[in-house]
């Protein structure tokens, strides 16, 4: 790309780069306002005499993670193809469209969401429940592909995938095992006599007594609380864990008597009233005022301790059942996250540690904090694709009929 390919004028390069940023989070991209006004000043101060300096110069101020690099590579080779792009954008991405499923067959992901996020306009709630009820009526897709889809990681899909994904994982239903409560019910099975209730009886038929009125042990419902990092290698999973999150407060005869959720990465947040939300669009626009340490570091032994020192005797008690959503990469001291990571498991009734790197077939646990955690958690699984959020239920399904 030469000079002459790109608006000189400052003011329309801005404004372009703001339109490329726009284009850039449609596609999946989380892009700070900082890191916008980081891009016009270092594109201002390098120049734009050359398309590899103006390439590198957005790239480094824009992208933080490097899974995102080939999604911005398409996103920028689409966008700043000509000057006059944004006028021509949709007549661009017809040829564009068809060049590219003819000449290299199915585009890859990041050219998925690039595309997508080019060719749709920005959407609102409403916009995106329409959609939504879309993807529910849509059944055009064959018995292969749906399986396909059930299998592929959350970070490899389109931004239309993500969607049919949210809406699937608001049909999931995590089930809770009951718990003995020492409070004694009337039951016909029971060993233990009801002397009260034989008395109240007998008094009614003149002292007599006709028959053996027994009690036994009842059931209560358990608590569940949901601990989810949302720092920066987390950021695709612990948004689908919103929406499971989500499912899991409002989704009926799951038998959970209150769900409480938390967000971790620098500092702890407490979303359970965000969540209460029963609209899933309004709900996750909560959390996202709400939670403000989005892709941001990991400190989960700090976190642990926060929620230990602060919440642990509200929501733990009566036997809760905590769901650990991260992928253990700790950047803190591994003594902190030792201390914090037993207290929480001798705290809570059972400990269950859902983590995304288990989509790997070789996963081995080198990290420190991933070997920290596991000689404290109670069950370990995947979290990663629809299909193994659909094997957490299974296998938590048959220990509560176990």
């Amino acid at each position: 790309m030469g000079t002459a390919e790109l608006d000189t004028n400052t003011g329309h390069l801005a404004k372009n780069i703001i339109i490329f940023v726009h284009a850039l989070r449609r596609a999946g991209v989380r892009v700070g306002s900082s890191q916008i006004h980081s891009a016009v000043e270092a594109v201002d101060l390098a120049g734009f005499t050359d398309r590899g300096d103006f390439y590198w110069t957005l790239r480094s101020t824009l992208i933080t993670r490097p899974e995102h690099f080939e999604t911005f590579h398409q996103v920028f080779s689409l966008f700043w193809r000509a000057p006059d792009y944004i006028e021509k954008m949709m007549e661009i991405m017809l040829p564009v469209l068809q060049t590219m499923t003819s000449d290299r067959g199915a585009p890859k992901p990041a050219q998925r969401r690039a595309l997508e996020a080019l060719a749709a306009p920005e959407e609102g709630a409403s916009s995106a429940r329409k959609e939504r009820q879309a993807l529910e009526l849509d059944a055009s897709l064959s018995w292969s592909s749906v399986e396909v889809f059930r299998k592929k990681d959350f970070e490899q899909m389109s931004a239309a995938e993500l969607l049919a994904a949210s809406t699937a994982i608001q049909q999931l239903v995590l089930p809770a095992q009951p718990l003995r409560s020492r409070r004694l019910v009337p039951s016909a099975r029971g060993s233990s006599p009801d002397l009260r209730a034989m008395l109240r009886r007998s008094m009614r038929r003149g002292g007599e007594v006709d028959r053996l009125i027994t009690r036994s042990q009842g059931e209560r419902a358990p608590s569940l609380v949901v601990l989810c990092d949302v720092s920066g290698s987390m950021s695709v999973y612990s948004r689908m864990m919103m929406h499971f999150a989500h499912a899991l407060t409002w989704v009926p005869n799951a038998g959970w008597s209150r769900v409480h959720a938390f967000t971790f990465g620098t500092h702890l947040t407490n979303i359970t009233r965000d969540l209460s939300k029963k609209d899933v669009d309004q709900a996750m626009s909560a959390v996202g005022d709400e939670v403000t340490d989005w892709e941001g570091g990991t400190r989960i032994g700090a976190a642990l301790r926060a929620f230990n020192l602060d919440w642990s005797r509200r929501v733990l008690g009566q036997g809760a059942v905590v769901l650990l959503i991260t992928d253990g990469l700790e950047r803190g001291a591994l003594d902190e996250l030792a201390t914090e990571a037993e207290r929480l498991a001798l705290s809570c009734r059972k400990l269950i540690w859902l983590n995304p790197l288990l989509r790997f077939d070789g996963f081995e646990p080198k990290a420190g904090g991933i070997r920290v955690l596991l000689r404290h958690v109670d069950s370990f699984h995947a979290c990663h694709s629809l299909d193994s959020l659909s094997d957490l239920v299974s296998a938590l399904t048959r220990s509560v009929r176990a």
